[in-house]
């Protein structure tokens, strides 16, 4: 007998698991249908995010090296993710199990879908611990939605999306346990507390008895369910950033650097496993806080606002001397300045917070908002903004890191104190103004050895021409020199790209070696104040790589 029961529950188990595993193949279909649809971002995709700015740069960067870089951290976030909604809506189903099918339970009164109210109560009161939780826990980036709603509504369509996925689990799983282990027959309370086997049969018949064609029935259920989350994964899958996160514009491919990078060559990095992909007609840009009128754009209002090309080149703080996250545009949009005059900004306004679809949020203070140069911008080298560049609209603030110059923005907040931006909260900066910075870019130089890769071209007699950038944020460059002897005399360079005093400066240099052996070339720019470059070497972390790019070459006799 005690086996038969011991039996009993085992298969009673085994219904909670296969109940728990079809319900959260349910849930994450509604999750990717409602990420895909919609834009909501699911918790297993959220948690990545509101972890990330809790964490040091070092722990930060340590995950980098354990998972195989950024990318390779995305893909274990989103595969354990995935992962973890299988096992806990597993687990779930089988505690379900155990107490929709106690003795307390079956003496209770029976709920609609052959639940009882023991188990109802379960199913309800671990309902409302998920979503509540979740809101609790998830609440700074609660504001994120990928089709470009702006925070405040945002926030309510994740709150309710997660309630309706949540619930379409916790209804799948009492469907199908119910379907496996059909109840047949109530079961009465005793006056000693005893249940009553009813009349038709044993006790058992009271209890769910798993149904062994039931389960197939139910197995096939859940395979059917999953076929839509695992087609929608894979189309977010080919949307993903892995396949340009961390391009960098080089002339490692022949081509050269040019003063204005081509759009489809302009460096990428991205915080998101599948960027935003905005709608212009659900997307607003929303400027508050502290101002005197609050204003909301769509995106035509916004483009009918009086516009300005600027060209602009942008640069992230984790580039390395000579590296290419560093490009170059012509940006077309409006300045924010016009935008927070029109809305009338408060005496005691201390800086903006930037507020993305992507949930990314980001901090500059109201020197640089009220500067002409610091645009709204929807327009980008004649073209629409692209997407993977930030589209429909991103802000462009010259002088500043490239974390600075939001993507996908959806809001604007005039703020009355100081707030730490996503990345900053890791520690990075707390300055975050672009240093004077140069580099050789032809011959291109091997960032292992830091060698020019085209030795044969330095030979006594034979004319070399050097190439390279040099760029002092928003301050211009009033002039590049190069040492061919170490740092121990100077020439002057010519302009090959003058820009602006927002951009980079392109130089050359034709020189002829006089002499074999072991040269060391050095570059240095003086900013448009006349100021030279930080000369000392500092590495990128917390506020950006400094000092002198230095390349070895070997002259030939």
């Amino acid at each position: 007998m005690r086996i038969a029961t011991l039996g009993r529950w085992v298969a009673i188990v085994l219904a909670g698991l296969l109940a728990g595993l079809v319900g959260a193949a349910v849930l994450t279909s509604v999750q990717a249908a409602m990420r895909y649809w919609l834009g909501i971002s699911p918790p297993q995709e959220m948690i990545p995010d509101r972890l990330a700015p809790t964490l040091s740069i070092n722990d930060f960067f340590a995950l980098f090296g354990e998972y195989g870089g950024y990318n390779g951290l995305k893909r274990f976030g989103i595969r354990s993710g995935l992962m973890g909604v299988a096992v806990a809506g597993t687990l779930v189903g089988a505690l379900y199990a155990l107490v929709v099918e106690s003795r307390r339970s079956r003496a209770s009164r029976r709920w609609p879908l052959g639940t009882t109210e023991v188990g109802g109560l379960f199913v309800l009161g671990a309902l409302a611990v998920l979503w509540a939780g979740s809101l609790l826990f998830l609440a700074p980036t609660l504001d994120t939605n990928f089709r470009g709603l702006p925070p405040r509504q945002a926030e309510a369509a994740t709150a309710v999306g997660y309630l309706v996925a949540f619930a379409s689990y916790a209804l799948t799983m009492v469907t199908v346990y119910r379907f496996v282990a059909p109840r047949r027959g109530p079961v009465a309370a005793r006056g000693d507390g005893a249940l009553e086997p009813p009349a038709g049969g044993p006790d058992a018949l009271a209890m769910g008895r798993p149904l062994p064609r039931r389960a197939i029935v139910a197995a096939a259920a859940g395979v059917a369910a999953a076929a839509p989350a695992w087609a929608l994964v894979r189309r977010l899958n080919e949307k993903a950033t892995f396949s340009y996160d961390g391009t960098v514009y080089s002339n490692s491919d022949g081509r050269g650097l040019q003063g204005i990078t081509p759009t489809e060559r302009f460096y990428t990095v991205t915080k998101n496993v599948v960027d935003p992909e905005v709608n212009t007609g659900v997307w607003r840009l929303v400027v508050d806080g502290k101002v005197d009128d609050p204003r909301q754009y769509d995106y035509e209002g916004l483009r009918a606002l009086p516009a300005i090309d600027q060209e602009s080149t942008l640069m992230c703080i984790s580039n390395r001397i000579s590296a290419g996250l560093f490009s170059n545009a012509v940006w077309s949009g409006t300045p924010l300045r016009d935008i927070l005059l029109d809305a009338g900004v408060a005496d005691d306004a201390y800086e903006v917070v930037l507020r993305g679809a992507d949930g990314y949020t980001d901090t500059f203070g109201m020197d640089k908002a009220l500067d002409p140069t610091t645009l709204v911008v929807w327009g980008m080298n004649g073209e629409p903004l692209p997407r993977i560049h930030g589209g429909p609209v991103r802000v462009i603030v010259p002088g500043l890191y490239g974390e600075k110059n939001m993507k996908w923005v959806t809001g604007i907040e005039v703020v009355d104190h100081d707030v730490k931006g996503f990345y900053e909260q890791q520690g990075w900066g707390p300055d975050f103004v672009i240093p004077t910075r140069s580099d050789f870019f032809e011959p291109r130089v091997r960032s292992e050895d830091g060698r020019f890769v085209f030795a044969d071209r330095f030979q006594v007699g034979r004319a070399v021409t050097l190439k390279g950038r040099a760029f002092a944020g928003d301050r211009g460059v009033s002039k590049v020199e190069v040492s061919t002897d170490g740092g121990e005399s100077w020439q002057p360079t010519a302009v090959a790209y003058l820009g602006t005093r927002l951009t980079w400066r392109h130089w050359t240099l034709r020189w002829v070696p006089r002499e074999a052996g072991d040269r060391e070339f050095v570059v240095r720019a003086y900013d448009g104040n006349g100021d030279l470059q930080p000369t000392e070497s500092v590495g990128t972390v917390p506020q950006g790589a400094r000092g002198l790019h230095r390349v070895l070459a070997r002259i030939d006799g």
